[in-house]
């Protein structure tokens, strides 16, 4: 099952209680929360709080964006029991991290195994207290490619490691789809927007039904509960937000697609 939901950053702006006002008016069920402004690392005290204000108002938590990054964040001044303390307090199932700071093809070997050991190393920390932690899947980092995001799965080995998903930027409808095929049992929160043919160029989610369409075909019949979680909105407005959150609702609702799904402004299969 999908559910609705904002990832927080898309408003760095707003305060928490702004954010869950603005969820609630959505008709969104839940939030992943950012831990760079909105709920700081270790900052123990305000996770309690942004966890009992979402939870008042009837939504859940639905991640800790973390932006610890395996390989490099513990070295580098935030240690990952900072991160940890803060999602447990949050009420976080799962934490979202960045695989490393440089792409697959630039990080070499040595890298890419400080990256795999790092994140075996999380994975068991969390799953002692109940958290799953999900990679972000992301350029720039060891999910900027379909072919290194799955074997990265596949190197860490570890039952508590799972991958946000999101198309990668530019990329071909098709090729988007084998990539989430490949990471398909794998898969947890999805972040839900519609950039063509690059983040700068930001459109209506609508104008992306014919590439989401092919997307939640995938998404849909897979096991488990998981949030489609939009993720920037065309202009940092909350107008557009809340046209893209109806749009979001309607392609999970029962009648999912309208059938419209051959393509419109803006949208590149």
């Amino acid at each position: 099952m999908m559910h609705p939901g904002l990832v927080s950053i898309t408003f760095r702006k707003l305060s928490p209680a702004e954010i869950v006002a603005l969820v609630r008016k959505a008709g969104l069920l839940g939030i992943e929360w950012g831990g760079d402004i909105h709920v700081p690392h270790g900052d123990v005290g305000r996770a309690r709080e942004v966890r009992a204000m979402t939870q008042e108002a009837g939504l859940r938590v639905a991640a800790y964006g973390s932006y610890y990054r395996a390989g490099f964040s513990e070295a580098n001044g935030l240690p990952f029991k900072q991160v940890l303390d803060s999602a447990v307090e949050l009420g976080a199932p799962t934490i979202r991290v960045w695989p490393g700071n440089k792409g697959s093809a630039e990080v070499g070997e040595k890298g890419r195994r400080a990256v795999i050991e790092d994140l075996r190393r999380i994975a068991g920390l969390a799953a002692q207290v109940g958290v799953t932690i999900s990679t972000e899947f992301h350029g720039g980092t060891l999910t900027d490619t379909n072919d290194s995001a799955s074997q990265l799965l596949v190197e860490v080995d570890h039952p508590n490691l799972f991958t946000c998903w999101q198309p990668h930027n530019g990329e071909a409808t098709e090729d988007c789809v084998a990539g989430l095929r490949a990471v398909a049992p794998r898969v947890g929160n999805v972040h839900v927007f519609h950039w063509w043919p690059s983040s700068a160029e930001r459109h209506p989610l609508a104008e992306g039904e014919a590439r989401w369409a092919a997307f939640l075909r995938e998404l849909k019949p897979l096991p488990g509960e998981r949030f489609a979680m939009l993720e920037f909105v065309q202009g940092d407005a909350e107008e557009a937000f809340l046209r893209d959150a109806a749009t979001l609702l309607r392609w999970l609702g029962p009648e999912g697609f309208s059938g419209a799904a051959a393509g419109g402004p803006g949208v590149t299969p």
